[in-house]
């Protein structure tokens, strides 16, 4: 048992005094006035994708029509001295017309061989190889480049090169250590493989990670590409408030704060839908916002309580346009992003190039389940059948939530190809308009991908007495027992007494689409900082 406890405690003392010696590295760079803590920045001219790339071309210009030697028939030491000859022919060319360069990064490897090393530094944009000569550099900081660490930040400043195994290289001709670092990074060959501390410590997932970070990258595209497509429709990108009074627009139970200079109760938003139709009131007839909303509900993969939505609302059009909307941009999306209309996702390809398929909600359920709704007069029969295939429901539902419980049960796991299902029951629907060959069902619909939900959308609800009807049984349903329902908004109602035109609108999960085009399993791996539980100390 001591024999245990002393093997467990080895590893911690082992890093204790790594870290030890790395303070006391710091100490000895502070009082020879060598603190990298003071240098305020560097002039960094290329990452290192350029400075391969650059000396890639500049190699296809200067050696074009050069035949590598016929090594053939020759023994091993004649065959190295031709080699070996025509190296050096192509160095000389090569050194002649130098490309320079002054990289930062971090380094992560280090290989310390008398009078000359090498070493690999990662930037932003890839890594590079850095032969590190002290004939080169001088011998001063040639002997503080020895005694750095993995992970110390350092700007290079050489020509680059190419090595006789064929890397390209720089050749360093100043080494300026930037940034001390005084912590272990994890051991290279493994990486960072716990999940755990990827997601609490996302830093060192970035640099330890070349997938992650990349994911993170695509993500920013993403957005990017986003705002270029509805850009390009006459979108207006706005912001609206986070504290809200009234926390509407979404099912789903809000975060509540107070106000302490008003002396107010508040709460994070759970959607951005209401302050945005207002702007569509005002008269901006195409506004968009991409915000974080804040739902105080569990974790899993799909879902994290801070996450990021888009909503988008366009004056003059309904739930139809916004599905040539949501068809055109997810397709434009795929093209620019991943470069084809067709990718996978864990190991399911999907394809945005076909048409999206259209099913209503009725229908989708009488295809999985066998069972049509719409001959289900009451809500007494729609229970009757909930209880007759184990669906769980509360008595306070009505004929129009247990058809969204058979959906949800029996047809969200077959939607793997695009597919946009419409026509939603009244009741799941308070802020959109009814159809008017049948008012028990709603202009609107959601997008399917993978089994995910990826946007909803409607046809809005624009008349303020029908609406007022909505919010109040909404507000019943709230004094039922339901912590996810609406609650009357009458600033929002006074704007639409004052008029909104036809307007269709949509909100999409940022994340969840991130997700998709990244083939990341979880929301946790999209999201650069999700929500963890505080660890005790």
């Amino acid at each position: 048992m001591a024999e245990q406890q002393k093997n467990a405690q080895q590893p911690e003392q082992d890093i204790n005094q790594l870290l030890k010696v790395r303070r006391e590295k710091f100490q000895a760079l502070q009082e020879a006035g060598k603190d990298p803590f003071q240098i305020t920045k560097y002039d960094q001219t290329h990452h290192t994708d350029e400075a391969k790339a650059l000396y890639e071309a500049h190699e296809a210009e200067l050696l074009a029509g050069r035949v590598a030697p016929n090594v053939e028939g020759m023994d091993e030491a004649q065959a190295r001295e031709v080699l070996n000859a025509d190296y050096n022919e192509r160095r000389s060319i090569m050194d002649a017309a130098p490309i320079n360069v002054s990289i930062a990064g971090r380094m992560m490897f280090k290989r310390v061989m008398g009078k000359a090393s090498f070493c690999n530094i990662q930037d932003l944009k890839g890594n590079i190889q850095v032969y590190v000569a002290r004939d080169a550099i001088g011998e001063e900081p040639y002997a503080d480049f020895k005694k750095s660490d993995i992970g110390d930040i350092y700007g290079v400043k050489g020509y680059v090169f190419r090595t006789k195994t064929g890397e390209i290289s720089i050749h360093a001709v100043e080494m300026t250590m930037l940034t001390k670092s005084l912590q272990i990074l994890p051991e290279k060959f493994h990486g960072l493989t716990d999940t755990d501390t990827r997601y609490r410590q996302r830093y060192v997932d970035l640099i330890m990670n070349a997938e992650s970070k990349e994911v993170f990258i695509k993500r920013s595209q993403i957005i990017k590409e986003i705002r270029k497509f509805l850009d390009g429709r006459g979108f207006m990108e706005v912001e609206t408030p986070m504290l809200v009074s009234n926390a509407g627009g979404a099912a789903a139970r809000p975060f509540d704060t107070h106000y302490n200079a008003l002396d107010e109760d508040v709460k994070l938003r759970i959607s951005l839908e209401l302050y945005l139709k207002r702007l569509i009131v005002g008269g901006l007839e195409r506004v968009y916002e991409i915000g974080r909303v804040f739902r105080n509900e569990g974790v899993d993969t799909r879902h994290n309580p801070e996450f990021t939505l888009m909503e988008l609302y366009q004056a003059y059009t309904d739930y139809e346009g916004m599905m040539e909307l949501t068809e055109s941009m997810f397709r434009y999306l795929a093209e620019t992003v991943l470069g084809s209309t067709k990718f996978t996702y864990n190991g399911i390809e999907l394809d945005f190039g076909k048409p999206f398929e259209r099913i209503t909600m009725i229908d989708c359920i009488k295809k999985y389940a066998g069972i049509d709704f719409d001959q289900v007069e009451t809500d007494e029969e729609a229970k009757a059948l909930a209880k007759e295939h184990h669906i769980e429901y509360e008595e306070r539902h009505t004929k129009g939530e247990i058809v969204n419980l058979f959906f949800e049960e029996y047809c969200e796991k077959n939607l793997i190809q695009p597919t946009f299902v419409t026509d939603h029951p009244l009741a799941i629907s308070p802020l959109t308009k009814k159809k008017p060959e049948d008012p028990t069902k709603v202009e609107r619909f959601e997008l399917f991908i993978n089994t995910w939900e990826m946007c909803n959308a409607y046809s809005e609800l624009n008349d303020p007495i029908d609406q007022r009807e909505r919010f109040a049984a909404q507000d019943a349903a709230f004094e039922a027992g339901d912590e996810e329902a609406n609650h009357t908004d009458e600033d929002f109602l006074n704007a639409l007494s004052i008029g909104m035109p036809p307007t269709g609108g949509i909100g999409y999960g940022i994340d969840r689409l991130v997700m998709l085009l990244t083939d990341s399993q979880a929301i946790r791996d999209v999201l650069l900082f999700p929500t963890m539980k505080t660890l005790e100390k």
